[in-house]
This record gives C-alpha cells, structure tokens and sequence, in this order.
C-alpha cells in the first residue's frame, strides 16, 4: 500500500490529497480484464434524470463524478434530481412522448414497464460483471428483462430497510434484541408503547418505507401478490392473517403513521417521537453526522426484519435502476457513461461517502471499506442479495411494476389497519385491482 507521508501531504492540495486518497482506496476493489468498446458519437450531449437524493453525499459525489466524465470524454451531461414519487410519473412522459432525459435512474421494476422504448444494455451489464465478480441477486433480477438474459437496467444499487432500533429502549423492554416470531415482536412493540417509546411504521403511499412494511407484513406470513407462474394469488388465508397482525401492531404506533411519507419515520425517530422504526442508512447516516443527534446515534443499532414463518428476513433492496431510451441520439455517449459512473475509481467515493445508502449490485464491492468502517452499517452489505421483490414470488414484469407504483399492498394494509375494511374484504379487493394488471 502506497503511503502519503507528512511532507508529501503537506505538498498536494486538499482536493489532490483527497484524491489521492480515493484512488487508493479504490485500488483495494478487485478488477479482472474485460473490454468495453463503445466509440462516443461526435457532439455527444446528455440529460440524465434521477430520484433526489437522501443523504447528501449522494447528490454532490453523484455529480462530482459526472463531471469527471465530462472532462475525459467532452461529453456535456446534465442532470436532474427529482422527488422519489415523481420519478415514475416523469418517467412515463418521456417513454410516451418520445422525448426528454436519455436515460433515467428510476425504480427497480421500472425498466420493465418501458421495456419497448429501451435500448438494450446487455454489452454494458456483461462487461460490468466481469470486471467486478458479477452481479448480486437482485442486479440481475432487476436488470434483466423477464426470462431472458437480454439486460434492459443497470442497477446502480439498493437501498433495504432492515429495522432501526433505540437499544436502550428495546432492553427496557425486556428483549436484548429484535425477535423474529410475530408474538414476540408484537409483545415488544406493546411494552415499547408502554413505555411512551413506540415503534412506527408507515402505511402511507411511501416508495420506499410504505412497500417495505407493507411487504413484510405479507410476506413474513407467508403470502405473496402472486405465485410464480404470475397467477394473482393475494387473497389466501396467510394474507388474511397479515391484516389482522398489521391491525394489532397499529395499535401500539403514535399517531399519524398511515399518512406518513418516506421522510416522516426519519423525522419521527430524530425527534425521539419513535423508538423502533424501518430505514434504509440514511437514517443512522444523519443522526451519526449532527452532533445534536449523535447520542441517540451511539443508542442506534440494525436488526434484520422479523422473519415470521418464512425462515430469513423477507426484505427486498429499494433499488435505482438506470434505463437507456431508444430516443436518445447518443445512445453510445449514454452506454460509456453508466458504465463510468460504475468503475471503482467513481462508485466506491461514492459508496462510502454515502455509507452505504445505495449499496453495490457487484460482488467486488464487497471489499470496499465502507463495510468495515463501522459495525452497524453491516446488514447492508448484502442488501442487494435479498431475495424477495416487489410481486414476490411472481415475474418482474410490467404487471408487478404497475401493482407497485398502485400500492396495491400497501393500500390494502392500510386499509384494515385503519379500520376502513376487514381484512377479507380488503384482501378481496387488493386481489380485484391486482387482475388489472396480472390478465392471463
């Protein structure tokens, strides 16, 4: 390992020795030989457009190292952060129009509602897994197109949400930890609202926060939106059972929880009005950099989501998947830069500024040091390789986008916990709007 003594520090500029110190740190990735060949067309410019970011670093690395792409290519990118729940929405006026960004950062089923209007990416995906160890289980799940190996997403990474927890109020609870039966983790949340210290979930129409529990809730007691084949399956007796825990654990959550947004829960937990909530890093990542929150930080720990019936954590990865249009007139301009901002001299500054927020869809990554920076950022390694999905356990496809971008579970969850419906009368239902888009 190269070392950068004093005197020598002292000569480069701060911008140099960061730098420096990136590129070494980069270096600890491992690479193997692979070629990508891709003659960038003359006058190439570019819009890219992508969800606003949720920690900091994302947005300013993110650009830092679009940058770096214009100065090596000449290629003139701009791009544009827009609010997690206008993503899709602009991204369907750009596939109908036939006009606009040339490619678009949006959510993981995404790619698979547009798939017509795509450029493939199959020679930027393949060269990507060679050179880093190939790709986690839900690059490829996401970036493929449907029982094909034709690739239609990059996936730039995830970002689970796995339980964020006060310690201290957990063991005031009685538990030293986050227990994986339902009757035990509804009895801990009770006793954390006993003690004014509630858990808090959101069953509002969250991208990110409002699938993730919504799914859990299904999931861990072993239902799914679909069966493999693609058949609607939502309304099963599993399902019913899920509504009525969903209805239970309501009870012991403040009030407010079945409107909140993808923010709210951050919010909430900050301000110690909840103790136990879902989240992706961004969470710890803000309560760790201010020291106005950096006590509760050091009382902050992760924990998989509770298993239930199912045997592992049923968590899925909210994941940015970047799509190429077939209108972009650059489409080899677009090509070089994904696969730029993807190389390890760019994506592991960006990694481990972010802590991890979007972790990595190539195994290689597994060595950055962000991972061994601080223990409670380690359930997010493998985020990518979870193995449940939006429309879990049926095909990605236009129909479990379509149910997504719907919330179809979530709605339904929302429903019975609220006390708007039974639980067979919102399972019916969900199942009803479900075959709008599941026809076979």
């Amino acid at each position: 390992m190269h070392i950068i003594r004093r005197r020598t520090a002292l000569g480069l500029g701060a911008g140099a020795l960061a730098a420096a110190m990136a590129r070494e740190s980069a270096a600890q990735i491992p690479v193997a030989d692979a070629t990508l060949k891709l003659p960038i067309e003359s006058g190439a410019s570019l819009r890219i457009l992508r969800p606003a970011r949720f920690v900091e670093p994302d947005e300013v690395l993110f650009r830092e190292n679009t940058q770096k792409f214009q100065q090596q290519t000449g290629v003139q990118v701009r791009v544009d952060f827009v609010g997690w729940e206008d993503i899709r929405a602009q991204t369907a006026v750009t596939a109908n129009t036939g006009s606009g960004p040339d490619v678009v950062l949006g959510w993981a089923e995404d790619p698979h509602i547009f798939v017509d209007k795509l450029v493939e990416l199959s020679d930027v995906a393949e060269y990507l897994g060679k050179r880093y160890g190939g790709w986690k289980f839900l690059g490829e799940k996401f970036g493929k197109k449907n029982g094909a190996n034709d690739w239609i997403g990059i996936p730039f990474g995830g970002t689970a949400g796995p339980i964020v927890y006060r310690e201290s109020a957990v063991r005031e609870a009685g538990y030293d930890t986050i227990p994986n039966e339902h009757d035990k983790y509804l009895d801990l949340c009770r006793k954390l609202k006993a003690a004014n210290k509630p858990a808090g979930f959101t069953l509002g129409n969250a991208v990110g926060d409002g699938n993730g529990y919504a799914n859990w809730l299904v999931w861990s007691h072993g239902g799914y939106l679909v069966d493999e084949q693609g058949k609607v399956a939502i309304n099963s007796k599993q399902t019913i059972e899920a509504l009525k825990y969903a209805a239970e654990l309501q009870k012991t959550f403040p009030p407010g929880t079945l409107s909140w947004s993808d923010v709210s829960n951050n919010r909430a937990y900050s301000a110690q009005e909840c103790f136990l909530t879902a989240n992706g890093v961004s969470l710890y990542f803000s309560l760790k950099n201010d020291p106005a929150t950096a006590a509760i930080a050091a009382d902050t720990n992760h924990a998989p989501l509770p298993a239930g019936l199912v045997g592992s954590a049923p968590q899925s990865a909210l994941t940015i998947n970047a799509m190429l249009f077939k209108h972009s007139r650059y489409p080899n301009a677009a090509k070089s830069y994904l696969a730029f901002m993807m190389e390890r001299e760019q994506y592991d500054p960006w990694l481990q500024k972010c802590l991890g927020y979007w972790a990595h869809p190539l195994n290689a990554y597994d060595k950055s040091p962000v991972w061994d920076s601080d223990p409670k950022l380690a359930i997010f390694r493998n985020s990518m390789n979870n193995r449940f999905w939006n429309g879990w356990k049926g095909p990605i496809n236009q129909a479990a986008a379509s149910a997504t971008a719907e919330y179809v579970m979530v709605q339904m969850c929302a429903a019975v916990a609220s006390g708007q419906s039974t639980p067979e009368a919102a399972a019916r239902e969900a199942e009803r709007r479900a075959r709008r888009y599941y026809r076979s």
